[in-house]
């Protein structure tokens, strides 16, 4: 039976895609395994395959004392991997980015393992880059400039299965929404999004007047002052209920990470993107958002411009939108992010089965 070991971690955009293929590996007969660390997301979203910890660095763009001693973290973790990966004798290591994939890559490496990287991003992230000379292949999201040294194939990005088998009526039952009104979904991410949920707030009453809302405000976020609100349903986070809650939603004001996009696109539910500044990120989500907006798939409001009365009003026109976008979505490319990049892992495998034949398709320069 063929072995393959997969990784990434520090958020849940670096995890749920890995997860997404699992069901499509084991049912070709391969047998997966995740290493990650043990404080990091990943340990508690990773539940049906064998999980390995592994200590990781940080890794920062800016000065910090930390950055000496998370030097001899990665080195640890790479040890650890090394012993890891020598017990399992995977066949293939799939990294998806963050800080933990680096020593992972870099053992799998020294072990002569083949490796394949995920980019989500329209640019890669450090931990991509650092990784990126080890790759054999590696799958993209967009078909950005950025052409991998000849190594980006155009997949798309996995999506969960399970997040596409969900009911709008559950959703509004479990929501408590009677459907008289459309439904606008708010996510900021696993971490949420601190800005977007204060203006949010501050336009609650405007808000509520035309939509029902489910808000996903991001761990210790929550709001007592709006809870019992006429329809209004606040969250830390949803798990169980979440493909349901999708299917509920018309309409969503989102975060520009590459997986929400990803996942929006394929449930056809038109966004409005704030993606994060410069000033708390590396520009990636603002990228990410001006690619999706010239597709005519998403709609975008900068963070500093975003007040109650601008978030209103680009509410309004996208939801006026709603259609157009939704049939740019239906007939997006690389909607079938989980088959591309199946085929490909089953096809270093030497493994038929897949859902479609690798179409070996390069990224090209724009």
């Amino acid at each position: 039976m063929k072995r393959i070991v997969l990784t990434g971690g520090g958020s849940a955009g670096h995890v749920t895609p890995n997860l997404a293929l699992v069901p499509g590996l084991e049912a070709a007969g391969v047998e997966c395994f995740y290493i990650g660390t043990e404080n990091g997301i990943e340990k508690s979203l990773v539940k049906d395959i064998p999980f390995y910890s592994i200590e990781a660095g940080k890794l920062r763009r800016y000065l910090s004392r930390e950055n000496v001693s998370d030097v001899f973290r990665t080195v640890r973790g790479r040890n650890e991997a090394l012993r890891i990966l020598r017990e399992l004798r995977p066949d293939l290591v799939f990294a998806k980015g963050g800080y933990v994939s680096v020593p992972v890559v870099y053992a799998a490496h020294k072990l002569k393992i083949p490796i394949v990287l995920h980019e989500s991003d329209f640019t890669p992230g450090l931990a991509n880059r650092l990784c990126m000379r080890k790759a054999k292949e590696i799958c993209l999201t967009f078909d950005s400039k950025e052409a991998h040294g000849g190594k980006g194939i155009l997949t798309g990005s996995p999506v969960r299965p399970s997040l596409l088998e969900g009911s709008a009526e559950r959703g509004r039952g479990f929501l408590g929404f009677d459907g008289s009104r459309p439904v606008l979904l708010i996510m900021g991410g696993s971490l949420g999004a601190q800005a977007v949920n204060e203006v949010v707030d501050a336009a609650m009453d405007e808000l509520l007047a035309s939509y029902d809302i489910v808000h996903l405000r991001g761990r210790g976020n929550l709001n007592p002052a709006l809870e019992g609100r006429r329809g209004y349903r606040q969250f830390e986070y949803i798990s169980d209920e979440l493909p349901d809650v999708f299917q509920a939603a018309d309409i969503a004001l989102s975060r520009a990470g590459a997986n929400a996009l990803v996942e929006l696109t394929a449930l056809q539910i038109p966004p409005l993107l704030v993606p994060l500044p410069l000033s708390a990120s590396r520009g990636d989500q603002i990228l990410n958002a001006r690619y999706y907006t010239a597709q005519g798939l998403a709609a975008m409001i900068d963070q500093d411009a975003l007040t109650p009365d601008t978030l209103i009003a680009a509410l309004a026109d996208l939801y006026a939108r709603r259609d157009e976008i939704m049939e740019k979505m239906r007939s997006s490319k690389n909607l079938d992010g989980t088959g591309n990049v199946l085929a490909v892992l089953l096809n270093e495998l030497n493994l038929p089965g897949g859902p479609h034949e690798p179409s070996g398709q390069t990224a090209t320069e724009t």
